[in-house]
């Protein structure tokens, strides 16, 4: 019989993972907006609290007001459901994430993660599959042909790209000889893999903004090509969704990458002091969100071809022998 007191605990640390990424993607929209702001010589939100740290909330109650239109002739189930079912999958992502090694609360030793599961990484890219059916699905019950052509080129994107993120993942795997986040970190405290397989950690960064949608690779939402590609007909709350979805992806991406290539929570001290380990991962977060605001200040839009050339005729035999490599290395080390 499951402890009351564990079930209390799972709980509770749902609701902090819940609370941290939705509040999280509210600052990151801050984050980025103050970033690109001073890459641009301006100032950016500044108005509305201290340093605009208020403007986030603003934006969210402009939009819950925001009236909600549902165009003549879509599918309103689905046209509601879509995203419903694009938001769900990046918030519970990061639910076998580890943050930390563990903390003794009241005499009682708390893991520092939710789910510590053998195999974490087939977790991840089931989970992260999903949230394609939300974008075509909004495409296609818009009853618009620029939303769903907006779609369609989100999901061939999508899944171009994670052919190449999924074997990104395969080098941390073969090195820790699991599938658990936590061995994965555990295999890092002497060594960060991003010395060991650096072309695994380029694949996994080029293939993670390609996975949500960001530029250079944002192509399914170009303004000037497709109206705004598949959320053209949302307003309102719903296109808060979409929004709130691709900057939540934004942050369990980097947590994930933090975790394969750069130690996770690991750091000085944090066997003496595990309060530390999730100090270590927020830094390592903040400054992957800061290369992606970075890029986005930087990179031109790729043309469509082109961003579809890359993913199958470079970024994917890069896979295989980023894989090939790092079998040898790991065999000649003793593996």
């Amino acid at each position: 019989m499951i402890d009351a007191a564990l079930i209390w605990e799972w709980v509770i640390k749902a609701v902090v993972i819940l609370l941290v990424m939705t509040g999280g993607f509210a600052y990151v929209t801050w984050y980025e907006r103050r970033a690109l702001a001073r890459m641009q010589v301006r100032i950016g939100p500044n108005r509305v609290g201290w340093q605009g740290l208020l403007q986030p909330v603003a934006d969210g109650i402009k939009l819950i007001f925001k009236e909600e239109l549902i165009p003549e002739g879509a599918d309103k189930i689905i046209f509601v459901l879509a995203p419903v079912i694009t938001v769900i999958p990046a918030l519970i992502i990061t639910a076998v994430v580890p943050w930390g090694t563990s903390v003794t609360i009241a005499g009682r030793v708390i893991p520092l993660h939710l789910a510590d599961i053998n195999v974490a990484v087939l977790y991840i890219m089931s989970v992260t599959s999903i949230s394609i059916y939300g974008i075509t699905l909004a495409g296609w019950s818009s009853n618009n042909k620029y939303a769903m052509l907006g779609g369609l080129r989100a999901t061939a994107q999508m899944i171009s790209y994670e052919l190449a993120l999924g074997m990104a993942f395969v080098g941390p795997i073969l090195w820790a000889g699991s599938m658990s986040l936590s061995a994965i970190v555990e295999a890092q405290k002497n060594l960060w893999f991003i010395i060991i397989m650096p072309l695994g950690f380029v694949i996994y960064l080029i293939a993670s903004l390609a996975e949500v949608n960001r530029s250079p690779f944002d192509m399914p939402e170009a303004e000037q090509e497709l109206t705004a590609g598949y959320h053209v007909e949302y307003s309102g709350m719903k296109f808060a969704l979409f929004f709130m979805a691709e900057y939540i992806k934004m942050i369990a991406v980097s947590m994930i990458g933090a975790t394969l290539f750069l130690g996770g929570y690991q750091g000085p001290f944090v066997d003496v002091f595990p309060w530390l380990g999730p100090v270590y991962l927020f830094i390592k977060i903040v400054l992957w969100l800061f290369f992606m605001i970075w890029v986005r200040a930087t990179l031109p839009r790729f043309r469509y071809d082109r961003l579809m050339a890359f993913g199958w005729k470079i970024l994917v035999p890069l896979s295989l022998l980023y894989i090939l490599i790092t079998a040898v290395l790991r065999l000649l080390v003793g593996g």
